[in-house]
This record gives structure tokens, sequence and C-alpha cells, in this order.
């Protein structure tokens, strides 16, 4: 198939590219000093490998088995991986082939790849040593809990079993050199840097200090036992480290060992040197942690500078150079799900401007710091995108998305604009006015120190941000919550001390019979409040009932918000700080509508009704109905064209749905476009709203300097309602020029930043519904083309946005394309207006029902979809953007080569598998300049 005599190969083809966030349920940790690499395992049997930002990389498992220990084989860019069903496999860095997309031949890339695999043999004995009865070799001895190499000789290990046996293992002689008689349960083992004495951890909370002598090769007693959170039960040492500094005292770090009655459900890492004391306090489980710290052998001191926490939900790092032990944050792994994510808005080509601006901002927050010590190495995009997360917490985050890291720079909280019962600035004697409790704190024991950002609690849920959406020209924010809250902000670079003004608008209008069962609206606070530099409230609309927002619009240009719930929607002028139109959508058989999410039982005898009227309908849907000869514009438009026409063999008629279904007044979509309306001859701003039930409102607005009117004020009148004919929800509405091309964005056309709409010729509106595309022409909304996508397995739009689908061989031409999402993850692509399909796409598994729902297209064919609570999986329907990992492989000088040879020069990824016998060396990967 071709569009304009161009293949539709060269515009289109679905591309997994990369994966954005941090990794679902960790396993496991490793971390190579020498390439400054860290690798996570996962219980789903994933190995990803993180350097600096912008280099990742990831390999999966052929069996879903959770890695239980991964492990670096030093400077050589290989590791190896052990699962729970008892293999272990070997991965390698490898280069990738060249390939070719579109016509256009792409760069090899670098990529994780599995080379072998091995079966652990049975349990293995110590012989050639003579032990006490009760430790000899069998189950007595417990499995190996620890396995430590001397730091100073090669080939001489630690093990410790977990009866608390501990021998010195000899790999050349095969011999025991030295056995500890431990009689606690061991947990973990670690050298001191000399090797002349080690440390172990156990299960009774406990650590002991052994001494590595010669003569005796046994040991009976360690040098010194301590149970630092005792002298009551405590809970097991789970991991210990000790680290020598310059300053003489070691730094011990150590996971668990809290008190078993007082603080048994704490996720604790505990840091200390000489009388520094500190327990870091996170919100989940502590996975495994390591220090960064010389590894050189000539150094005489570890010197740790960090220590990396992995947690179930985040990454935690700690400098351990700057007094107090500051957490640091990083540049990727942020967990998108510090607090559940409700929704997400994608921003391409930012301003630089509103960029720098957003970053300034960020820079206030926090502080960039590069995980393995490098500098920022990702690849500088040719456009800066934005990705916004709104939160179950109130909080919208803003994302760099430019590259293959998915870096936080700012995050904005819309709590301080409401009261609620756990804010402490309400309390007229703060906390750290009253000087017992400041003293109270500094003598707790254990030293509690609260760290991490990963919060699964909400102070009130009614904070969910529901929908998000941003003018990149004028700065203007949106953001809409769960109690009905619309909050405009705008960016400003200085903080400021002000009290949001709040308007109230009844969506309802005082009609009678109805009663609002479910929550409350937020609280607006009474005094001015302190707002940071970024985005600052100006303005807070309040929609009555306070039901969730489910669709929101901003026209910046003409100082217009609409907004949209399960009652019906409203119209906001933000600059004359007046509503202009509120119209309730609701039938009056929507009692569900009113409820609320808090009341979610309905009527069992209106269910049963509902599910048989559904039936005798279905019955009676495939028989001929008779076309009107007279139909109204306003009523069923496209009916006389649904009739009309044959179905096609892939297609099947839609079953009409009850005008009286529950919720059926929600407002699905809502849209702003400078169209003709009223006449052929005249346009002006106009406000479209679909609903759940199949409705369509179009108004005609007047607006004063927007082209539409010379009054004083924003005005709005009725100029059609649409009702589709099988009621089908209205998922998207978008506006078409004479060209059949989407209008522009607000202040695009004005400023000349994107060519001005057709207004020669007739405009059309496309309506994409559940289960059939149309489109109709406009000012009299008859119908011209449509598609039915609903199919006998029960295919349902989910998503519709309009792309701009470049050629990957053709340079500045592109061509809008429509691209739906349905229910059973698959994507279809239409050319508009004439809604020809061109190509369909196996895109998310049908079962992953939050995937579909959470699905973000960009205006360029590409996507996010949330694979996991914290987890994006970005795809691309453009062959000409996408995004890859670009890394070169680098072999230093006189490297011996595999076969014994050496090379001299630097070995790039250029589609050469490599296969080695011996040790690999790989410098740290930088990222190669993005050619896309």
């Amino acid at each position: 198939m071709a569009l304009n005599g161009l293949s539709v190969s060269l515009f289109t083809s679905l591309f997994q590219t990369v994966e954005h966030g941090f990794p679902h349920q960790p396993s496991s940790l490793a971390f190579d000093p020498r390439l400054q690499i860290m690798a996570i395992g996962t219980k789903s049997g994933a190995v990803k490998i993180y350097g600096a930002p912008g280099v990742e990389f990831t390999g999966l498992h052929k069996d879903t088995a959770a890695v239980t220990q991964i492990q670096f084989l030093p400077a050589q860019g290989r590791l190896l991986s052990l699962l729970d069903d008892n293999s272990i496999h070997l991965w390698e860095l490898v280069g990738g082939a060249p390939r070719e997309v579109g016509g256009a031949r792409r760069e090899p890339t670098v990529g994780l790849q599995e080379v072998r695999s091995y079966c652990l043999p049975g349990r293995p004995g110590i012989e050639n040593c003579s032990l006490p009865d009760d430790y000899r070799c069998g189950k007595s001895l417990g499995p190996v809990e620890s396995l430590q190499e001397h730091p100073q000789q090669p080939g001489v290990i630690l093990i410790g079993y977990s009866r608390g046996l501990v021998v010195l293992w000899d790999l050349s002689t095969r011999h025991v050199d030295h056995v500890f008689l431990g009689k606690q349960q061991l947990e973990s083992l670690v050298w001191e840097r000399s090797g002349k004495s080690f440390v172990s951890s156990h299960n009774d909370g406990g650590y002991s200090v052994w001494a590595v002598t010669s003569g005796n090769p046994y040991t009976q007693q360690p040098v010194s036992s301590t149970i630092p959170y005792g002298p009551f039960p405590c809970k097991a040492i789970s991991k210990i480290l000790l680290r020598t500094t310059v300053s003489g005292a070691p730094m011990l770090l150590y996971s668990g060992g809290m008190p078993r009655a007082s603080y048994g459900d704490r996720h604790c890492l505990t840091v200390q040197q000489d009388k520094e004391h500190v327990t870091l306090d996170f919100t989940s489980r502590v996975i495994d942690f390591f220090t960064i710290h010389s590894v050189e052998r000539e150094q005489e001191f570890d010197e740790p500078s960090a220590v990396v926490v992995l947690l179930d939900e985040e990454l935690v790092v700690v400098d351990l150079h700057t007094p107090g032990w500051p957490t640091l944050p990083t540049p990727y792994l942020a967990p998108l799900h510090s607090s559940a994510i409700t929704c997400s808005c994608h921003v391409s080509s930012v301003p630089p401007k509103l960029w720098d601006r957003v970053l300034q901002a960020g820079r206030a927050q926090r502080q960039s710091w590069p995980i393995c010590g490098g500098k920022n190495l990702a690849p500088s995009a040719k456009q800066q995108e934005l990705l916004l997360t709104g939160h179950e917490d109130g909080t919208v985050r803003f994302w760099d998305a430019s590259g293959v890291a998915l870096t936080p720079i700012y995050k904005l909280s819309t709590a301080g604009v409401f009261h609620t019962d756990c804010d402490p600035a309400d309390d007229p004697q703060g906390p750290d006015d009253d000087p017992d409790d400041r003293r109270e704190e500094e003598d707790e024991w254990p030293p509690f120190r609260k760290v991490g950002c990963f919060d699964p609690y909400s102070d009130d849920p009614r904070l969910g941000i529901q929908k998000i959406t941003l003018c990149k020209y004028s700065n203007k924010l949106v953001v809409a919550g769960t109690a009905g809250q619309v909050l405009i902000l705008a960016l400003s670079d200085e903080r400021s001390d002000h009290q949001v003004e709040v308007s109230v608008v009844d969506l309802l209008q005082d009609r009678e019979g109805f009663t609002w069962k479910g929550h409350g609206r937020l609280d607006p606070r009474a005094r001015p409040g302190p707002f940071p530099p970024g985005f600052q409230p100006q303005l807070l609309v309040q929609c009555m009932p306070p039901a969730s927002v489910t669709a929101v619009t901003l026209h910046a240009e003409w100082h217009l918000v609409a907004f949209g719930t399960s009652h019906g929607f409203g119209l906001f002028d933000y600059q004359r700080r007046s509503a202009v139109l509120a119209r309730c959508t609701l039938h009056p058989n929507d009692s569900l509508a009113m409820e609320g999410p808090l009341s979610r039982v309905k009527s069992l005898k209106k269910s049963l009704r509902q599910s048989f009227r559904r039936i005798r309908k279905s019955r009676v849907s495939g028989k001929k109905r008779p076309v009107p000869t007279t139909m109204p514009t306003s009523k069923e438009a496209n009916a006389a064209l649904a009739e009309q026409e044959d179905v096609a063999p892939v297609q099947r008629r839609i079953e009409p749905r009850s005008a009286d279904d529950s919720l059926s007044g929600v407002v699905r979509c809502l849209c702003f476009a400078d169209t003709f309306l009223r006449d052929g001859t005249h346009h002006g701003p106009t406000l479209w709203a679909g609903t759940n039930s199949g409705s369509v409102y179009a108004y005609a607005l007047e607006v004063p300097g927007g082209g539409g009117g010379a009054g004083s004020s924003v005005e709005a009148l009725l100029g059609k309602e649409i009702q589709l004919m099988h009621r089908a929800p209205v998922v998207w509405i978008c506006v078409l020029d004479g060209r059949g091309r989407p209008l522009p964005e607000p202040y695009e056309a004005s400023r000349d930043l994107a060519a001005a709409p057709d207004m020669s010729t007739a405009h059309s509106v496309l309506i994409a519904s559940e289960e059939q595309l149309k489109v109709f022409s406009l000012p009299k909304v008859s119908a011209k083309t449509k598609f039915k996508l609903t199919a006998h397995e029960g295919c349902r739009v989910r998503r519709v946005a309009l792309v701009a689908l470049s050629s990957a061989v053709q340079e500045d031409y592109s061509e809008h394309t429509l691209v739906c999402l349905t229910n059973l993850g698959d994507m279809h692509l239409f050319n508009v207006p004439a809604l020809r399909p061109q190509v369909r796409y196996d895109c998310i598994r049908k079962e992953d029902i939050s995937g579909i729902a959470s699905c973000v297209f960009t205006k360029t064919g590409q996507g996010f979809y949330l694979i996991s609570p914290s987890e994006y999986e970005r795809f691309s329907l453009s062959a000409k953007h996408t995004l890859a990992h670009l890394c070169t492989r680098t072999r230093p000088k006189s490297q011996p080569r595999a076969n014994g040879t050496h090379k001299n020069q630097t070995d790039q990824a250029e589609g050469r598998t490599h296969k080695h016998t011996h040790a690999l060396l790989l410098l740290p990967f930088h990222p190669r300049p993005s050619k896309l």
C-alpha cells in the first residue's frame, strides 16, 4: 500500500525501543568497580546493566526464574547469573549487526547476550580436613552462605556455612588452610582490606571479628562479638561490609539487626564509624548494597565515597564523604512509582526557554550527581522531550524523555493548595518548637533517619492527579484531580507567597432528584501559602459535585480551559476569572454517577434489567431498519450512512447500547477548534465535548480578541448536538482543515511556528468512538466516511492519536496518520481523512489492561505504556524517529586477544560478535552521538 507514491514501510514500523524506570521486583545486585557498571537482576529473570547516564542494557533468561545472585567477572564486561532453579548463566556484552529500516541503514549497537549456561553439581563436602564431630560434612553444615576471595591473595577463598563454620580454602592446592569454628548461624562474611581479619554477621543480630593467623589451623573464638541493638532479641544481620579509612576508624555497614519486638518491621541499613552512628530507615525491603571505594591493591585504605542500596522499590545512594552522610539523587533509576502513577502526558519539541526554566526550578529541589562518577554522557537530542506523570499523592513529576535514561528534573506538588489532616503547617506549634521533642529525637535509639522517596501511602486520596495538559508556548499548566479540582498554574522563576483564588462551577445546575453520595471536596487553604520557583497555582476551579475529572483541555491563546466529569462539562475563562458554561450530561437513570467511588454497589434488579435489555437488542441488531426520510443533524446524523452501506466482511454491525446505562454522562474527551460551525463562510472558536453515551456537543464561542467577537466576556452557544446511533462512548474528537490536516496548536500559527490551517475550503470533524471512526463534514455535520473497528472478538478502541510519521529516506516529508490502540493491545494505522487502513501491529498483550490504559502517544509516532507499576516501555511507530542504545566498546592498548595477538586500536561494535576465551577488558561505555 502506498501513501502519495511512497511505501508505507518508509514511514512506519513498530519497534520496542527502551525501558524507562525502576526494575520491577529486583532480587539481586552487582557492581564492577573497574568498569564502573552496575547490574540488577529481577524475579522475572531479567538482567539489567547500567553505566553512565544513557548506557543501559537488558537481557532476559529463557526461563522465568528469579535471579538470586549476579556477579561480574572483574573488568571483562561479562557476568554470571544464578537462578533459583539452580542454574548459572554467563552473559556478555557483544556487538550487534547493522539493520536496515525503511530503506535506511542503522548503526550496530552493543547488546547483552547469554553465551553459556551451567548446572550446579550436588552439595560439596570438605576434604582433607579433620573437624569436630558436630561440624562434619553433610546436612549438619548447612548451605554455603558466603564466598569471599582474599583481598591480597587471589585463589584463597573464605567459605562460610550456615551452621557457623568458616574455612579458608586454597584453590591451587584444593586444601583447607584454616578453620574458624563459629557457633552462631552465619549470614554473611566480609574481609578487612589487609586480609588479616574478617567479619561475620549472624542471625541473632550480632557480628564477630575474626583474626587470620598462621600456626594453629583452628580458631575457636572470635576476637570480639557485638550485638549492636541488643540485649533484647534482634533480627538477623543479613549482610555486613567493613571499609577502612584514612582517618583510622573503619566504617561498618550492615542491614538488619533491629530489635524484634519494637522495630521488627523496619527495613534498615546501619552506617557506623567511630562515634557516628546512623540507622537509615527505608520504606521497602533492602535487597542488597555495595560501596564505591578504591580497589587498587597498592592503596592502603578503602576510603569509601558512597554506598548504593537496592531496595524493593527504589535505589538509594548515600554520600559517605560529606559530613552527615546525606543521600544523593541519581541521574536515572528514580522510582516512577514513588507514588502510584495515575496519568501521564508527553510534550514534544519543548522550547529551549521553557526547558531551561524548568531545569532551573528543578535544580533548586535537587543536585545532579552521576552514579558512576563520570559526566552525563547522554547524547544531546535534537529536540527536548518532557514526560509528565501525575501521581496519587497530588504531585506532577517532570522527566527528561529525550534519551535512553528517563531523568527526573522537576517535581510539582499540589497538596500545598489544600488543607489535609496530615498538614503540619496548620499546627500552631510546629514540631521544631518544642525543645523536649527535639531532645527526644536526638536521644532516640536506634538513631533512625527516614531515607528514600518511595511512599506507597497518600495523605488524602482526593489529591490524586487524573488529567494534565501543558501549553509549551504560554507556560500554562492545567492539573485536574480526583475531587473535581482543576488547577491553573503559571511558570515563575521567583518564590511567591499568595493565596489561590477559588471559583466553583456547579455542573448539575441545581437539578432536582440527585444527591451526591461520594467524597467531599478538598478544602482550600484560607491563608496565603509559600510557593517555590516553578509552576505556581494561580486559580482553582472546583467542580461540583466533586467527582473525578475525566477530561480537560486548554487553549492558552483564548485563555480558556474546559473540563469534564461524570456529571457534565464546564468552560472557564481564567483571564477574566469567570465561568462561561456548565452543561449537565446526566441521563435521568444515571444514579450511579451520583454515588461516587465510595459507593460502588449497584441495584441487582437494575443490573438484571439492563442485562435482559441488552440481550433483546442484540437479537434484533442484525435486522434491517428503515431509513427515515428526514433526520435532523442534531440527532443520529450518521444513521443514513450506516444503514445504506453494506458491512464489509472484516467488520460487523455494531450493537446499540442502552440509553440508561450507568455512567452514560461521563465526559470522555474535549476539544477546542477554530472552524466553521454556524455556516460555511464564518469560522470562529468552538468547543467540542464527547460523552460515554455517544453524544457530541459542539458550542460556538464568542471570544474577545480571539476572532470570535468583540464583547467584553466569553459567550458559548450550542451549535450542534450529535447523537451516535449506537451510543458507543466517544473517546476522541479532532477537527481537520480543508486539506485534511489537524489544526495547529494555540500560538503555533500566530507565531509562525506552524503552517496556517486551510480556511478556504470546508472543514471536517473526526469522531472516534469505542467501536468506529467517522468523519463528518462541517458545518452541516453530514457523514462523509467511516471505518468500523469492532470485530467479532470484542475489539474496543481505547486510545486514539493523530501523529506525523516522517519518511526515513525523503527528508522533510511526513504525513499525518491516525493511530488507534484497542483493548486487544493491537494498533491500527489509518490515513486521514479517507480512513483507509494502512497497517496493524501487535503491541501490548491483551491481558495487560493497565498497560493499555496507560498508553500515551507522542506527536512523532512514539509512545509509552506501563509494563509494571514502576516501568515504562517505549515504542516507536516511526521508521525515522527511534531511540536505541548507541554505545562503543573500547579495548585498551596492548590488550591480548583471545588468539594471543595484540590490537592497539579501538574496536567499535560494527556487527562483529566476539567470542572470548581469555579476559577482555572493556573501558567505561560512552554513548555514540545519535544519528537519528
